[in-house]
């Protein structure tokens, strides 16, 4: 298998029977409200397929917030933003776009609104659903949506699933189990580099997680250990997950 510059995951590829290596992403951005370039640096060193966001731009001028981020990371807008209340999807043009919905979770009065941002997309012959997300800080309401992530997750109808995003809950708590009852976490299916995504100057906590249904293969999923620690304290308040997986081709 054909690893990365650093030797840290494999690299992209589809092989000749259609199934595919394919490099997944998750990473909140803090609503770009720190070093744009900085965070552009982190994502273009992981060399994603996809990046499944949390915390992208929802005020004044979203989407040109959301394209030039894309533009600048060497990728293109999928979905989510605004519409999706925070959660944002970006593809590299690798991937082959079926279908994408943005959806709003009920809102709780006083809190603040929640969404997921999911797309259907190719690779090779492998179709790959994406759910990004970002569950609530009260612990009531965070088990709730991740009931209705995993709703999602079965609506979406594709063989192989991918929920990424800032759970704010540590492996072990209600929401983290119930949907790890589902679905795999990548860190502990194969960790590489390191766990701990938040805060990122001082990291101590994994908040952030790479789930995936049954049939995805890791590779391998942690915080990569090849990025500049000064892009990384710059570039937002939480470290980015990075998950190579291993799609087998549809029968």
């Amino acid at each position: 298998m054909a690893l990365d510059a650093t030797g840290a995951l494999p690299a992209s590829r589809t092989e000749p029977d259609g199934s595919a290596v394919v490099r997944i992403l998750s990473y909140n951005i803090r609503s770009m409200r720190d070093d744009e370039d900085a965070l552009a640096r982190v994502i273009r060193a992981c060399a994603p397929d996809v990046v499944l966001v949390q915390e992208a731009p929802r005020f004044f001028r979203w989407r040109k917030h959301a394209a030039r981020l894309a533009a600048k990371s060497g990728l293109v807008v999928l979905s989510g933003g605004a519409t999706a209340a925070g959660p944002l999807l970006l593809c590299s043009l690798r991937a082959t776009v079926e279908r994408t919905e943005d959806v709003l979770l009920p809102l709780t009065p006083g809190l603040h609104r929640r969404g997921l941002a999911t797309a259907v997309v190719r690779f090779g012959a492998a179709r790959l659903g994406l759910v990004s997300c970002h569950l609530s800080l009260r612990k009531d309401e965070r088990y709730a949506q991740a009931g209705l992530v995993l709703d999602r997750v079965a609506a979406l109808g594709t063989p192989y699933t991918i929920v990424a995003g800032d759970l704010n809950e540590r492996p072990g708590g209600p929401a983290f189990t119930r949907l790890t009852g589902t679905l795999r976490d990548g860190w502990e299916a194969a960790p590489r580099g390191t766990g701990p995504t938040h805060p990122a100057a001082h990291p101590h906590q994994r908040i952030d997680a790479i789930l995936a249904t049954d049939g995805v293969e890791f590779l391998g999923c942690g915080v990569p250990p090849h990025l500049d620690p000064a892009d990384l304290t710059a570039a937002t308040d939480h470290l980015p997950v990075l998950a190579a997986v291993r799609l087998t081709a549809e029968a």
